[in-house]
């Protein structure tokens, strides 16, 4: 149903304030995205609240802010920061299968337009395509060719004798490559698929991933900075005001909650980086049919824990990288046990 058909039925119940309100803001026609902004809302609200009522009750805090400003200058920065890497991630795209396949079929057009004027370095890593955009230039490398198509390209990526049903998206009809999952949420076909975040109303995947654990890090350090803010509030003001005391002790229980949950979340998903996981892959390992014939405790995409930190923090922010699926030599090579001189030579980075 579109904002128009609303309007239509709203009009026949004869409440025209309600319709011109969704014709100035569209999101809240959406149940879907009408539902992304209360959490938003709430999520602000939540944290202006735990600020504000440190800053009401607390006396002492008020009286350090004097005299050592720069403390809660850093607090009430965390909190800003925090907040504006929540929407930043909200926001970014996740990498979307449509949006590379967009890429190279520009990309090849530009190729077929300039060829004969320049010359484009092929070049390979691993086997894998990396896909670069750029606002000023387009350009990409590709494995043996500067110029192919995206279905092509996708067969590549994937062993020989494989049947295209099973990389083929039966929602958006496109050729998917390994790791990438379509999300029935979003309605798009995601590179590299983690999850779909509730909170966020996003999509997290190849794109964003790096971003949202940031924001996890940036998160669990505002909690815990404010759990010893209350903490020391209680130490200080326990037997004046009962009613101030219940308030502080309800916030700081939530909170507790809150800060485990987060705590587990970024050990959850620094385990995933180190080992170049995502949850789905960990979650639905048996289902997905690359990892079906592959032992529990190998992980096929991984290039060990340094390659796979710095792939993560500092290469993802500019290019997309679409990896190739292991050969069973790959496979082998990684299931084999390690041992002291393996060890030595930093096998396992």
């Amino acid at each position: 149903m579109t904002i128009v058909d609303i309007c239509h039925s709203l009009r026949a119940t004869r409440d025209p304030a309600m319709c011109r309100c969704f014709q100035m803001f569209p999101c809240l026609a959406d149940p879907a995205r009408r539902s992304s902004l209360f959490l938003k809302l709430a999520l602000v609200a939540t944290h202006l609240t735990y600020a504000g009522i440190l800053f009401l009750f607390d006396e002492d805090l008020i009286e350090n802010t004097k005299k050592e400003p720069w403390y809660t200058t850093m607090y009430l920065l965390l909190i800003v920061v925090t907040l504006i890497q929540y929407f930043v991630t909200s926001i970014s795209s996740p990498g979307y299968v449509l949006d590379a396949m967009r890429t190279v079929n520009e990309t090849n057009i530009v190729y077929r337009k300039t060829s004969t004027t320049s010359n484009q370095p092929a070049s390979s890593k691993n086997g894998s395509l990396i896909v670069t955009v750029d606002r000023s230039q387009t350009g990409r490398n590709f494995s043996g060719s500067n110029s192919v198509s995206w279905l092509k390209l996708v067969t590549d990526l994937y062993p020989p004798g494989t049947p295209i049903r099973t990389w083929t998206c039966s929602h958006c009809n496109v050729e998917q490559p390994p790791r990438a999952k379509h999300c029935h949420d979003c309605d798009k076909c995601v590179l590299q698929f983690d999850h779909h975040c509730v909170w966020l109303g996003n999509c997290i995947g190849l794109g964003n991933h790096c971003r949202f654990w940031w924001y996890l890090c940036e998160e669990t350090a505002l909690c815990i900075w404010t759990g010893i803010l209350y903490i020391s509030y209680l130490k200080a003001y326990i037997t004046r005001l009962w009613w101030k005391d219940a308030i502080v002790i309800l916030l700081l229980i939530i909170l507790s909650i809150s800060l485990i949950f987060l705590l587990l979340l970024l050990l959850f998903h620094s385990y995933l980086i180190l080992t170049n996981q995502t949850t789905y892959e960990l979650v639905r390992r048996r289902r997905i049919p690359y990892l079906r014939g592959i032992p529990e405790r190998v992980y096929p995409f991984s290039k060990g824990a340094c390659r796979n930190v710095y792939n993560f923090c500092c290469v993802r922010s500019s290019v997309h990288s679409l990896e190739r699926l292991p050969t069973r030599q790959e496979i082998e090579e990684k299931s084999r046990p390690y041992t002291c001189l393996d060890v030595i030579t930093c096998r396992c980075c």
